[in-house]
């Protein structure tokens, strides 16, 4: 009988032995918290059901089209046209049947890969031109001038090229860009004749390094070299068209606003002053420059979101506040919608006036979808906001993708928007008790949100300027916070007010207080970057890991669930995974005038024949090596004299950089590596590097294997590019470099005079 107070059992004996809660089969033992797998598989597929909701898939249209083109961009040869536009054309057919199907999400992104992917085959067909791959001396060249760059040392031009002649070539060229002495830059929209040394548009500077050639190309440019002599400025044959007539005006529009900021600022705060309304940077001296981008406040100095909409906002607010001055309008109309076609059309001419670099477009056609939403009365600050910005500038210009400033600009944008949508709107509730309402009198509310912008936008973009530019800014938010109130209350509304006060000849005062504001952002980056610390420098690491890292950004920024903790998680394996990455032993120029070794000391020691402080740099960045290219600690270990040098590896073999031909007899039976600007005798034992192999791969990053090398190129083994084509008659080289054994010459069987007269 049971006892009083004590459950009862279904059944007795030896099966009420077992703990209750616990079950297992007659299989075997069941592990504690088994029972726990079902609930958790459940609610992954609850988060997972949330995110695929309605609204919640469009975000990721974007991504999808950028995968296609990033597809692109690694391929080695050129796809074809019209099998990359049938194949999105059927797979977005596709998508369409089966638009009422559980199959229509991954349908979609998947036609949205192949639609990318075909967009940029289709861009760079559209724009395809030649691409100079020799170096060509006095050429004669006649043309218009397109763009004009002022620069600190140099002046630079972009022109359209009319007529070409060069001695033993038939290369025909569109665009060259081509340097001249400070001030003789030609105006835009004038026809010029000169003479002109051109070189191939420059190649990356290691394996893994920022494509300049590709960028390049895509500008329709074909090769840059600098001017010889005079410029003489003729009559056109022809008519330039109305692209070339509306670049002079914007020209000579910016020349105007730059010469009225002259006349009351100089040095670098006319120089950052021309920056922020025109775009044009180059004049802004080199330490200023530098510190610049060292504090974290670079982004000031590249006209993007932050800029456009201070613009759109201070337009915006302004005729808001003006039109509600006038009781009728106030009341009957509305002047909201008014404020915001005005600031539209502000941000379109702050486009133009600014040259429309891809950031800017980006930024434009953000902060466009954002003022039409407040003109249809639609929430606007969205990520269907930033998704359809992306597929607009991806749609328009393909190869964006590939740029530092998009990626770092979206990346940027993506984790502000996410802010918004996630944590912002307590921010911006209302106090409910006395303590929050007095900071937010204050400002404490205001601070906050700037600082959690400025941190947010920060560690958005840290993968891109670490992946690009070799260095982060852990002082990025100090520098914001000291220097971006000022920038947003005082520098760009002054700006603003100096452009409409312009024409009236009123604008004096307003350049005045810009250059005060100036005063204090060159003050506080200044002092960042001189801060213990200021600059991180990272190794390269190249693009497995910044893809993994831009996996872990889209999931963290794009997800709402908890899910997007998952980001972290790839953040984090991203950051490991690049942290972890070997630097090569040996970086060898593409001309085969600079090697740089590793030896004992784990740095890098240069063998320089050629003078090229930016190749150093970028060397010395992506090693993460702080030391500067003047440094005299680069010689270091390094024997040189008139036939070439040597230094040694840190296995103390010895690497040779031969200059003669009578060098290499002796380097081949000396050193283990050769590298030789000339082509290397077929009997040398060393291994070489020589010129065949350099002219078909480009610059090479020798890693140790063994006793040999492992081999990574600019040029891959078959990549033929429009901007970086295969040159004819290309070998094909493997992959590692090995040591070679030593071939016994055969003997001389030629019998001496004095042998054969004694047999005689």
């Amino acid at each position: 009988m049971a006892e009083p107070g004590r459950p009862q059992r279904a059944s007795q004996g030896i099966a009420g032995t077992w703990p209750t809660g616990r079950t297992a089969s007659a299989g075997g033992f069941v592990p504690a918290g088994f029972g726990r797998w079902p609930a958790i598989v459940e609610t992954l597929g609850e988060w997972a059901r949330a995110e695929a909701g309605a609204g919640r898939l469009f975000p990721w249209v974007p991504v999808a089209f950028g995968c296609g083109i990033a597809l692109y961009f690694a391929a080695d040869h050129e796809p074809v046209l019209w099998v990359t536009i049938a194949t999105a054309v059927v797979l977005a057919l596709g998508a369409i049947l089966l638009r009422r199907s559980r199959w229509f999400a991954p349908a979609i992104m998947i036609a949205a890969v192949a639609a990318g992917f075909a967009a940029a085959t289709w861009r760079t067909a559209r724009i395809a031109h030649d691409v100079l791959t020799k170096p060509l001396y006095s050429v004669s060249l006649s043309g218009f001038v397109e763009t004009r760059d002022i620069r600190e040392r140099t002046d630079r031009f972009v022109l359209r090229v009319t007529a070409m002649e060069a001695q033993r070539s038939d290369v025909k060229l569109e665009r060259v860009r081509l340097s001249v002495r400070k001030g003789t830059a030609p105006d835009v929209g004038s026809f010029v004749q000169l003479k002109a040394r051109l070189m191939p548009p420059l190649s990356p500077l290691r394996p893994g390094s920022y494509d300049f050639s590709r960028d390049m190309f895509f500008q329709g440019i074909g090769a840059s070299g600098f001017a010889m002599g005079a410029i003489n400025v003729a009559a056109p044959p022809v008519s330039g068209g109305l692209q070339l007539r509306y670049a002079a005006i914007m020209q000579g529009l910016r020349d105007a606003i730059d010469a009225r900021i002259r006349a009351t600022l100089d040095g670098d705060n006319r120089a950052i002053a021309t920056a922020l309304l025109t775009g044009r940077r180059d004049a802004i001296t080199t330490p200023v420059n530098d510190a610049m981008f060292i504090s974290g406040l670079g982004h000031v100095l590249s006209i993007s979101g932050y800029h456009m909409a201070v613009v759109a906002g201070v337009v915006f607010f302004a005729v808001r506040a003006l039109l509600a001055l006038i009781p009728g309008l106030a009341v009957g109309f509305p002047i909201k919608k008014w404020s915001a076609a005005a600031a539209l059309v502000a941000s379109a001419f702050y486009l133009l006036l600014s040259g429309a670099e891809v950031a800017t477009q980006r930024s434009f056609f953000m902060t466009a979808v954002v003022l039409i939403a407040v003109i249809v009365d639609r929430r606007a600050i969205t990520f269907r906001t930033l998704a359809v910005a992306a597929l607009i500038v991806l749609a328009v210009a393909p190869e964006a993708l590939v740029h530092p400033s998009f990626q770092m600009s979206f990346a940027a944008t993506l984790g502000l928007v996410a802010m918004v949508q996630i944590g912002m709107p307590n921010l911006l509730a209302s106090p409910d008790h006395s303590v929050t309402a007095r900071i937010a009198l204050w400002g404490g509310r205001e601070i906050a949100m700037l600082f959690m912008a400025s941190m947010i936008a920060g560690l958005a973009t840290t993968p891109y300027a670490a992946f690009h530019f070799h260095r982060v800014t852990p002082y990025g938010v100090l520098a914001n916070l000291g220097a971006m109130p000022v920038v947003s209350a005082l520098v760009m509304p002054a700006g603003l007010l100096g452009l409409l006060a312009a024409p009236f000849g009123l604008d004096g005062v307003f350049w005045w207080l810009m250059g005060i504001g100036i005063d204090w952002m060159i003050l506080v980056t200044r002092w960042v970057a001189a801060l213990p610390g200021a600059v991180g420098h990272v190794g390269a690491f190249g693009t497995a890991p910044l893809i993994a890292a831009s996996l872990g950004l889209i999931l963290m920024g794009l997800l709402r669930t908890p899910l997007r903790w998952s980001g972290a998680f790839v953040l984090v394996a991203a950051t490991v995974w690049g942290l972890s990455v070997r630097q090569p032993d040996i970086l060898i120029a593409g001309d085969g005038q600079n090697v740089a070794v590793r030896g004992r000391d784990e740095q890098l020691h240069l063998i320089r024949m050629k003078k090229d402080n930016f190749l150093l740099k970028e060397w010395l960045a992506a090693d993460a090596d702080p030391r500067d290219a003047a440094s005299a600690s680069l010689g270091d270990g390094v024997s040189c004299d008139d036939a070439g040098c040597v230094t040694p590896l840190a296995d103390g073999r010895m690497v040779a950089l031969a200059l003669r031909v009578d060098a290499l007899v002796d380097d081949c039976s000396r050193a283990a590596l050769v590298v030789t600007a000339r082509p290397a005798p077929p009997d040398c034992i060393a291994m070489v590097v020589d010129r065949p192999r350099l002219a078909s791969q480009g610059a090479l990053a020798l890693t140790r294997r063994g006793d040999g090398f492992a081999i990574v190129s600019v040029r891959a083994r078959g990549a033929n590019r429009p901007w970086s084509p295969a040159a004819a008659g290309d070998g094909d080289f493997e992959g590692t470099l090995m040591p070679r054994s030593a071939t016994p010459r055969a003997k001389d069987a030629t019998p001496s005079e004095a042998d054969l007269q004694a047999e005689e």
